[in-house]
């Protein structure tokens, strides 16, 4: 089967550059995988992506070496065994509260006995390898959203599940847990920022994987220092809205510029 990157990053205590996938078409997808991310997520939430749009972006991602992920749209077993089966090498679930939770998103992940993953991987053989259900149970990273006041309160019972790979902070739902307007890059000393440090304390002791997303670059690798291994930064959305922005305003200040001269 082929290996997952990630784990070797993670093993040598890097972080890994994941890049968000919100737009649902496989040539955006296509362009952002030749960008240098290590991995790309397909975001399925919050993204304006059903199944039918993710099954091509992945074939897109797969043009490169990037870890192909995906964020289901909620903890429900067909769709998270769905998208492994078309090829996802690892799974970020939202709003994650639980024990209980934890243990139906991982096991929904991982083939019998250690969980109830039917079998299935129809493009997953082509990308990975006939021996797909040999090693996928080790292969496929499963990341536990926390994001919500039940889980503030159930840290070690959610990062003790077995199975688990890490956890992944949504900074604006967990603002919003904490009755804070939701926003990214929180500073130090903020209530968010607060919590995101002892969820990350949390993960260290359960010797589990941490990511967060970012909305700067700047802001990503502070969060690396401080012991992240899995930072995202922004999305192709907000690239592609960035870029075009700044196009149009440069363009107005030189033609407003040149027109100011002419008089």
């Amino acid at each position: 089967m082929r290996k997952n990157k990630l784990k070797q990053i993670f093993k040598e205590g890097k972080a890994v550059i994941n890049g968000w996938l919100q737009i649902p078409n496989s040539f955006s997808a296509e362009v952002m995988a030749h960008q240098g991310w290590d991995s790309l997520t397909i975001d399925m939430q919050h993204g304006l992506i059903d199944y039918s749009n993710a099954l091509p972006m992945l074939q897109a991602i797969s043009t490169t070496d990037v870890v192909p992920m995906a964020r289901v749209n909620w903890n429900e077993p067909g769709q998270i065994m769905k998208i492994l089966d078309a090829g996802a090498y690892g799974v970020i679930c939202p709003m994650v509260s639980n024990r209980e939770q934890a243990e139906k998103f991982v096991q929904a992940c991982l083939y019998p006995p250690k969980g109830y993953r039917s079998y299935g991987p129809t493009r997953g053989l082509i990308y990975s390898g006939n021996d797909y259900a040999d090693h996928a149970n080790d292969e496929i990273i499963k990341l536990a959203m926390i994001e919500t006041s039940e889980a503030l309160q159930k840290l070690d019972e959610i990062m003790s599940t077995p199975g688990l790979n890490g956890i992944y902070i949504g900074p604006a739902d967990l603002s919003l847990a904490i009755g804070q307007k939701p926003a990214f890059d929180n500073l130090e000393g903020t209530p968010t920022y607060e919590q995101i440090t002892n969820i990350l304390k949390h993960s260290k002791k359960n010797n589990l994987v941490a990511g967060i997303h970012n909305a700067t670059p700047e802001y990503a690798q502070k969060m690396i220092k401080i012991g992240f291994q899995l930072v995202t930064i922004g999305s192709d959305q907000r690239y592609m809205s960035a870029g075009a922005k700044a196009a149009v305003s440069k363009l107005k200040t030189i033609k407003s510029e040149e027109e100011s001269k002419a008089y």
